[in-house]
C-alpha cells in the first residue's frame, strides 16, 4: 500500500514554490558503508564544488530560498541549516561528508550532488500517512540528547514532518528522529527530495531518477517507484 503524503494549506501559502518528489523502495539491502559509497559521496562533493565554483553553499540560489522560508517560519537559517545546505558545508570542508550506512550514504550523496535536501523514512516504522505542516508545539519529537532518549517539542509555526506518532522531522529537513529513520534492519524505505522555486521541477524529478538507479542496484531485489512530483503551486 502505498503511503500517503499529504502537504497542508499552511505549508502551501508560506511556501508556494514547493515542490516534493518521492522515491519508494522495497525489497532493499542494508549495511555499513561501502567502498561503492564512499565513492559516490566523493564524486557527489567534487561535483557540488564545480556547481558552486567558488561560492559558498548558501550564495546558490536555491539554497537562499531555503533560508528565506526557515526565516519566514521563524527559524534562523545560519544556526539550523536545511539539510542539503549542512550537508554541502561538510562536503566543503577539511572534515568531509560522513559514512553512516550504505543507504544513508546514496540519499547523501544525490542530496550533495543536486544540492536539494534528500530525507529517508524506513516505511515500516513510519504510523498511518506523513503530514508536512505547521506544528502547533505540543507534539511530541522523540529523539537522543546525552545519550538519553528525550522527548522535545517544536516551536509553534514551525514546519514539520509528522506521521501519527508524533514528528518524524523538525523545521522542515533540519533534524529527522531516530524513530522512522534508516537502519541496518531497513527493507522499505521512503526518500523524499524537496525543493522550491527556482529550482525547476525538472531537477528534481533528474535527481529522484538518478537515486532510484542506485538503489536498484545496491540489492538485486530492489523494487523502486518515483512517484509523481506534488507542488505546492
Amino acid at each position: 500500500m502505498t503511503l500517503t503524503l499529504t502537504v497542508s494549506d499552511e505549508v502551501r501559502a508560506l511556501a508556494p514554490g514547493f515542490t516534493h518528489v518521492a522515491v519508494e523502495a522495497h525489497g532493499l539491502v542494508n549495511g555499513p558503508s561501502t567502498e561503492a559509497g564512499s565513492a559516490l559521496l566523493d564524486d557527489a562533493a567534487r561535483r557540488l564544488a564545480a556547481r558552486l565554483d567558488g561560492r559558498a553553499p548558501h550564495e546558490d540560489p536555491h539554497m537562499a530560498a531555503w533560508r528565506e522560508t526557515y526565516t519566514a517560519f521563524g527559524a534562523k537559517p545560519s544556526r539550523t541549516r536545511n539539510s542539503a545546505e549542512a550537508l554541502a558545508r561538510r562536503a566543503l570542508s577539511g572534515a568531509g561528508l560522513p559514512r553512516i550506512n550504505a543507504l544513508v550514504d546514496l540519499y547523501n550523496a544525490i542530496s550533495v550532488a543536486h544540492l536539494i535536501p534528500v530525507g529517508g523514512e524506513d516505511l515500516d516504522l513510519i504510523q498511518g500517512g506523513m503530514r508536512l505542516v505547521r506544528a502547533q508545539g505540543e507534539e511530541d519529537f522523540v529523539t537522543v540528547a546525552g545519550g538519553e532518549e528525550t522527548v522535545e517539542h517544536p516551536e509553534p509555526g514551525e514546519v514539520v514532518w509528522c506521521d501519527g506518532a508524533g514528528v518524524t522531522c523538525r523545521r522542515w529537513n533540519w533534524r529527522q528522529g531516530p524513530r522512522t529513520r534508516l537502519t541496518e534492519r531497513t527493507v522499505s524505505g521512503l526518500f523524499l527530495l524537496e525543493s522550491l522555486a527556482p529550482m525547476p521541477v525538472a531537477d528534481v524529478v533528474r535527481a529522484a531518477g538518478e537515486l532510484a538507479e542506485l538503489l536498484e542496484k545496491s540489492g538485486p531485489g530492489a523494487r523502486v517507484t518515483v512517484r509523481e512530483p506534488e507542488s505546492a503551486a
